[in-house]
């Protein structure tokens, strides 16, 4: 009887850091599992996190999107059951943006969290009528409190 593994009952989050600076793995894995829970409470679907730097982030938006400079945050959706796919976070990029925008790296990479993980659900502030960015000032209030969003002035 007591051979099984308890059964995990939130989403599952693997951090890869590949940066020296920045908010530690284990602290990303906690927001990410937190703004899973929150985006979608049903789903116990794994995502994959990496913290990279600029020459990694620009090869990856090169290679997906054909734009060959940095960016901040990327998605890959899986379309696998059971895995949404893997986010991408530039923190040299997001510490760069932190500092522009007068608030602290953790808060960046947090909210960078939020919109790669609706991406992952499907959400693209590309195409929509303003939904995703209206949800990512939702669930970044809810999981994380007051304070930035993330969401531009003029979708506000």
């Amino acid at each position: 009887m007591g051979s099984e593994p308890p059964a995990r009952r939130g989403p599952r989050v693997e951090v890869t850091s590949a940066v020296r600076k920045g908010p530690p793995a284990r602290r990303v894995a906690g927001w990410a599992e937190a703004v899973l829970g929150a985006a979608d409470p049903r789903s116990r679907a794994a995502v994959s996190v990496l913290l990279c730097g600029d020459a990694r982030m620009r090869r990856l938006n090169r290679d997906w999107r054909k734009l060959d400079r940095p960016t901040d945050v990327l998605s890959f959706p899986a379309g696998e059951p059971g895995f949404l796919g893997d986010v991408a976070i530039d923190v040299p990029y997001a510490a760069r943006q932190a500092r522009k925008r007068g608030h602290a790296l953790d808060r960046e990479v947090q909210l960078l969290l939020a919109h790669g993980v609706l991406h992952l659900l499907g959400h693209d502030h590309e195409t929509d009528d303003g939904t995703m960015f209206r949800l990512q000032r939702r669930l970044v209030g809810k999981v994380f409190g007051p304070g930035p969003d993330g969401v531009p002035e003029d979708d506000a």
